[in-house]
């Protein structure tokens, strides 16, 4: 048997999981890590815990020799380190990090936003990686004349890892991590140079960026044991709509993790938004970059993990379905998660969380069932968004993975603010699945994607069953809460 090792480094754990030559998960290996909150709105990383957990997840998972690496990350996380040491010069800063709101509304207030978007796809938000690295590089010190010297090196994760993977001998990325940057032409294919210069980063820090399914070096013989070609890296959400096999133009996929990520696949086309979607990458193979339209939404599973640490009325995510379900139906609490900000279609950095709807008798029931509600309200606002923008998306099934999908009660309700089929699959470890088919696919272990796609295989299809005056007036309320929540 041949084996494909999928390294998937997320914003709350490090995982690994071992796959066969029919793509099926053989073992694996999973490991949390901290959470750093220095101020209100920053999220920080430490990239040694990030590398440790790493190594000891692929270890676990390392049941039987992989042919070949792929790696899948958090997006837009960055990580700025020594050339010569691989040391981090500061913590990973976080996609989640709200830092740099000021800096990203004194660079709109500037008219630099339509320049950005042209060129990248992408909105003027503190999410994205650039202002990241340009806070590093003016708030720590000397980091400017390190990097401007050539002794510093930044990127995502998938660079950090790659780096220390091959010990210091490969500087590289894939299209769809460079695509959420904001550095990096989406129509060129390469580092932007007035981009560069409005964010002040210099070009020799960054990585060489290369296909999803390319050669990104080897790891050294003795960190695994023998020297293993690094060969598929695509940023998570991408990564997914490759597991959920998304090849087709107008397939759409949704991940239900810390956050939400849908993204519709618009083929060669690179389709600009009118309603504040983003557009970006969703693969690139043999040097021809496949588009998608994107909604990100930063608070999904966040919210019930919001309910078990911060409130405490439930000890398990699994506990928010059955609270849900005898939740009482008389009551209309609303909750709107902006935790750190609102993303798609909102885009509103300053807002922060609401609840709506209060009465004397509401409790964890009605909470558990308003956070569950509030994921499928902000999918349904994501949807309405790509409609707009793109025709063919009248009739669209949405391909679901994440942890929040094993709750039947959200993907119904899910199906019904969306008025369309919503589809678990068999393997709901998409995200690494697609990392792993990257990898197999350079090595010639896995088919072609007209072929792979065939191999998709459906749990569950949830139909919508709710009556649409209920359906519309969930979502009314739903819109009223949002508006009184963003900020003036």
């Amino acid at each position: 048997m041949s084996y494909i090792l999928a390294i998937d480094q997320g914003t709350t754990s490090s995982r690994a999981i071992l796959f066969d030559g029919d793509l099926r998960p053989v073992s694996t290996g999973q490991k949390e890590f901290r959470q750093i909150f220095p101020k209100a709105g920053w999220v920080e990383h430490d990239p040694e815990e990030i590398w440790e957990t790493t190594l000891a997840t692929c270890k676990q998972a390392l049941t039987h020799d992989a042919m070949a690496i792929g790696i899948t990350n958090q997006r837009e996380t960055v990580v700025i380190w020594d050339k010569a040491t691989g040391k981090a010069i500061y913590n990973a800063i976080v996609w989640q990090d709200r830092r740099t709101s000021d800096y990203c509304a004194n660079l709109k207030a500037k008219g630099h936003e339509p320049m950005v978007t042209e060129k990248t796809g992408l909105l003027l938000d503190p999410y994205f990686s650039a202002t990241k690295i340009n806070w590093l590089l003016d708030n720590v010190p000397d980091a400017r004349a390190r990097a401007k010297a050539g002794d510093l090196l930044c990127g995502t994760i998938d660079s950090f890892l790659i780096w220390r993977l091959t010990g210091g001998k490969v500087h590289a990325t894939d299209a769809t991590n460079a695509s959420r940057t904001m550095l990096y032409n989406i129509h060129d294919g390469a580092w932007d140079d007035d981009l560069l210069k409005l964010f002040d980063i210099p070009k020799n820090m960054l990585p060489t960026v290369k296909d999803c399914s390319d050669d990104f070096g080897e790891v050294q013989a003795d960190i695994f044991g023998k020297a293993i070609p690094i060969r598929g890296v695509a940023g998570d959400q991408q990564a997914a709509g490759i597991g959920q096999a998304c090849f087709d133009v107008g397939m759409m996929k949704s991940t239900y993790g810390t956050g939400c990520f849908a993204l519709l696949n618009t083929g060669p086309k690179a389709v600009q938004s009118h309603n504040r979607l983003l557009t970006t990458i969703a693969y690139q193979l043999g040097g021809k970059p496949t588009y998608a339209l994107e909604g990100s939404i930063f608070i999904a599973g966040a919210v019930v993990q919001w309910l078990r640490d911060g409130l405490q009325i439930i000890d398990d995510a699994k506990d928010t379905q059955n609270l849900a379900e005898t939740a009482d139906s008389e009551q209309s609490v609303v909750i709107v998660p902006a935790f750190t900000g609102l993303g798609a279609p909102y885009w509103d950095a300053d807002c922060r969380g609401a609840i709506y709807g209060l009465t004397r008798n509401s409790g964890p029931k009605e909470f558990a069932k308003a956070a569950l509600q509030s994921v499928a309200f902000q999918t349904r606002d994501l949807l309405e968004a790509m409609r707009k923008d793109w025709r063919g998306g009248a009739d669209t099934v949405l391909r679901v993975d994440g942890g929040m999908t094993a709750s039947d009660w959200t993907m119904q309700y899910l199906s019904n603010q969306l008025n369309a089929p919503v589809d678990r699959p068999e393997v709901t470890e998409t995200t690494a699945k697609g990392a792993a088919y990257l990898a197999g696919l350079a090595v010639g272990l896995y088919p072609e994607p007209d072929v792979f796609k065939q191999t998709w295989q459906l749990e569950k299809r949830f139909l919508p069953a709710m009556a649409e005056a209920d359906r519309q007036k969930d979502y009314a309320m739903w819109l009223d809460a949002v508006q009184r929540t963003l900020s003036r």
